[in-house]
């Protein structure tokens, strides 16, 4: 399943949990009054937007979580607090999604006989090369 900017409407809004707190980047005399760092708190185990094969790819792939099941994300880049918001929502999104890609097996391919060729000539050529740097007996 492939998670899209829909998914956050799958995502009740009371399965994200928001704190905000004073930023310390850009917003010049905002910068020490206005609330503009928005942190998302996500309980995975607690979804109902996820399923539980989908639930258990996420514990197993996402390292962070530690016998925890919250994915916590933040978001200080723009001035608004609104702005941050929906960055930090796409950040979970663009997580999610990576999380929940299937990983591509290696396909075991045999080498060319070209290349087996060029291997054994490349051999034989520092094996003569090795030969000549010997003393005469």
């Amino acid at each position: 399943m492939m998670l899209t900017d829909k998914t956050i409407a799958y995502i009740k809004k009371k399965e994200l949990i928001y704190h905000t707190s004073r930023s310390g980047g850009k917003g010049g005399q905002n910068v020490n009054k206005v609330e503009s760092k928005v942190e998302l708190e996500f309980n995975v185990i607690k979804s109902e937007a996820l399923n539980l094969n989908q639930k258990n790819i996420i514990l197993k792939k996402y390292a962070r979580l530690q016998n925890q099941s919250l994915i916590k994300l933040t978001s200080n880049i723009y001035r608004t607090q609104l702005q941050n918001k929906k960055e930090v929502q796409l950040k979970l999104i663009l997580l999610l999604n990576q999380l929940l890609k299937p990983i591509k097996k290696r396909l075991a391919t045999k080498p060319s006989k070209i290349s087996k060729i060029n291997t054994l000539k490349a051999k034989k050529h520092t094996s003569l090369i090795k030969q000549l740097r010997k003393k005469p007996t």
